[in-house]
């Protein structure tokens, strides 16, 4: 028996369920669940005294189980003469009290502020079924003739599935009107038994009286039933919320059914006190790893601090760990900064419910999923300080526990936090936050070389970072392709040269060669003024007569300088991040790479002079495009990419009379080598420019 319109038009109409109940007799319907599964919500907002009316009421028990535990003075109305007929018989010797009338909503013959409480339970979904004139006409009745019956403080409570269309319409209306909005999410009762796939919503609408120009909303949201709300900002950050709460569910339904082995499927979770992000899970699943009893499902808590590592913080990364882990669905959890937690025990307690929600489709009954870590615990991150740049907005400093025990410091943009801005090795931990530093006067103008105070080193007595060390890849390999300065008698550590580095991040770069290359004259471009702060403060950053820094836009300054031909490098290096997300090209900014610009670095090339780029590209398309450019103006280009990266290096010069071979590439890579392990000064031994050389190769 078909009971389901054709058209959802046909949910709004009094002839639609005349059909309907004369069809179905007397067994109930429960829209959106039953009386057990929202009576936690509805006990804290409606008391046993209070006069209630249910809109709508159908043939749901709803009111009948109320009436059973105390709510005895119920009122209950619908459109259809048939159910109330029904509804009457059914109730009028073991609930004499309670009273079912046939009536229309929309023009209800009550008095004025006769009830403390208006239930509705999928009426207000049943009537607003699109957003036709008419539909928002029918919509603006009942939410009028809801207000009009309701007391001052009095409740209007709503049990709806939130569709997009009609959350908006009522937040907005009552929002509007000055009434307090709050929306409990309540567990998704109807995927158990396939009836919904959307989470069911409880929307209290609390009466206040209207005070025309009065602005303050109240907005909140309760995650779960019975949680403590969260006060929301605005109308648009309520609905979104309801929105992330609707998309896990469907993602929850996906996921029990089907592999997301094509697709990258991440999440979310957020602190119910404070909304903001407390564990982000990825989804990783191996359809191609061989089954067993014990290998369906896994948790794997990625340590503080780790989670930009290629392992954990890429697709490529986490499945080559699930494969290493050799489960068919590993969830790898992300622990997020500004949280505490106290060990992996209390994870796994907070989580179990939670991740059990993800398991895959096939996990046998009552089956123990393991918790994994690297090294059993949850990492260290110690964030050591807190700013603002004008220019790139919020930024932390933090100390994390590497996977070799020791500790390395992190710049991070908040808004990029997936991505380490600058990374250094600390010489020992530093586990409490330091002191607050002393505030550098601010000078913003550009291109001027920077004042005496801000050359000052590191306040902190001692040295705190590793200044040999160099983290990440790309900085290696850009310092390797330095042999390509090489003459007859090679690249040495004392081969006089002058560099020119546009970014300066963390100085890393420019420090390492200012401190291995003795001849060698740095000069650094920075447009921003706290990133030569930060630099300076937390990265031991350091100018000297061979050390300058020049805050200014590097664009301005490679133009100037080029047109007034008075100034040449051996060596210009981009180490540039962009600012702009839209495009698939985070490093340099595209401005960077444009022809008339490029011909304006080579113009500032040395005859013999070498041009390295850090390319970080994820557009083919554009990244074909860019090269193309740089082949344009440089007739010799070599390559290298980074393993594990997106980043690629490139190595341009001005002429292909200064192609060197592999080999002659390698050997002088091993000479620079041997000349820079100096006695007495420390070098890492994991550091190898003939083998990083290797790779490299002409394009």
């Amino acid at each position: 028996m078909n009971l389901l319109p054709k058209r959802s038009k046909e949910f709004s109409s009094a002839e639609y369920w005349e059909t309907f109940f004369k069809k179905r007799g007397a067994s109930t319907f429960e829209w959106y669940g039953t009386y057990v599964d929202h009576c936690a919500v509805l006990h804290k907002y409606i008391k046993p005294k209070d006069k209630v009316l249910v809109v709508g009421c159908g043939n749901s028990e709803l009111s009948e189980q109320m009436y059973d535990v105390g709510y005895q003075g119920i009122t209950n109305i619908d459109i259809s003469e048939v159910v109330i007929a029904q509804m009457k018989e059914r109730n009028a010797t073991c609930r004499p009290a309670m009273a079912f009338v046939k009536m229309d909503m929309l023009q209800m013959e009550f008095g004025d502020s006769q009830f403390q409480v208006v239930l509705d339970k999928g009426t207000l979904d049943a009537l607003m079924t699109d957003e036709s004139e008419e539909t928002l006409r029918n919509v603006d009745r009942m939410f009028a003739e809801i207000g009009r019956v309701l007391q001052v403080g009095g409740r209007f409570v709503c049990i709806s599935l939130a569709q997009e269309h009609i959350a908006k319409k009522a937040v907005s209306h009552f929002s509007q009107r000055g009434w307090p909005v709050r929306i409990h999410a309540v567990e998704e009762q109807g995927t158990a038994n396939g009836q919904f796939t959307l989470p069911v919503f409880i929307f209290i609408f609390t009466k206040f009286k209207e005070i025309p120009g009065a602005g303050h909303q109240i907005l909140e949201m309760c995650a779960n039933e019975l949680d403590k709300p969260l006060r929301m900002d605005s109308v648009d950050g309520l609905l979104e919320a309801v929105k992330g709460r609707q998309q896990y569910a469907l993602l929850r339904n996906h996921l029990a059914k089907h592999s997301s082995s094509r697709e990258s499927v991440t999440l979310t979770l957020c602190d119910s006190v404070s909304g903001k992000p407390r564990y982000t899970f990825h989804v990783v699943d191996l359809p191609s790893v061989k089954s067993s009893r014990t290998n369906h499902f896994a948790i794997f808590i990625v340590p503080q601090g780790r989670e930009t590592e290629w392992m954990f913080g890429t697709d490529e990364g986490r499945r080559q760990l699930g494969k290493s882990a050799e489960f068919k669905r590993l969830l790898v959890v992300v622990l997020h900064r500004d949280q505490i937690y106290e060990s992996m025990e209390a994870i796994q307690s907070e989580l179990s419910g939670k991740v059990m929600d993800l398991a895959p489709p096939g996990l046998p009954p009552n089956q123990q999923v393991p918790f994994l870590s690297v090294g059993g615990d949850i990492g260290i991150r110690t964030v050591q300080h807190r700013g603002t740049s004008d220019m790139s907005g919020e930024y932390i400093i933090e100390d994390i526990k590497g996977e070799d025990g020791n500790y390395f410091r992190h710049l991070v943009f908040l808004s990029n936090i997936n991505v380490v801005q600058s990374e250094a090795k600390l010489l020992h931990n530093i586990s409490k936050s330091v002191s607050s530093q002393k505030k550098k006067k601010k000078d913003k103008r550009r291109g001027r070389p920077c004042s005496d105070a801000e050359k000052t080193s590191n306040p902190k007595s001692g040295q705190t970072v590793d200044k040999s060390y160099l983290c990440c890849d790309h900085h290696r390999a850009m310092i390797a392709g330095l042999v390509l300065l090489s003459k007859r008698s090679g690249l040495l550590a004392d081969t006089p040269f002058s560099l020119l580095v546009v970014g300066l991040g963390g100085g890393s770069l420019p420090s390492f060669i200012h401190d291995y290359f003795s001849q060698s004259t740095v000069d650094t471009i920075e447009i921003d003024p706290m990133v030569l702060e930060v630099a300076t403060t937390w990265f031991e950053f350091s100018q000297d007569d061979r050390m300058k820094v020049i805050l200014a836009d590097g664009l301005s300054y490679i133009h100037s300088v080029a047109d007034g031909g008075k100034v040449s490098y051996d060596v210009i290096m981009f180490d540039v991040d962009s600012k702009d997300t839209t495009l698939g090209m985070s490093c340099p900014p595209l401005a960077f790479v444009e022809d008339a610009f490029l011909q304006k670095v080579r113009n500032l090339l040395a005859h013999q002079g070498l041009f390295i780029l850090n390319l970080v590209c994820r557009d083919h398309v554009l990244k074909e495009k860019v090269m193309a450019v740089i082949k344009g103006v440089f007739p010799l280009v070599y390559l290298q990419k980074i393993e594990g990266e997106v980043n690629e290096i490139l190595y341009c010069q001005l002429s292909v009379e200064h192609k060197v071979g592999s080999k002659d590439l390698l050997e002088a890579g091993q000479m620079l080598e041997n000349t820079l392990k100096k006695p007495g000064r420390h070098w890492d031994p994991s550091y190898n420019l003939a083998e990083m050389l290797k790779t490299v190769k002409i394009v």
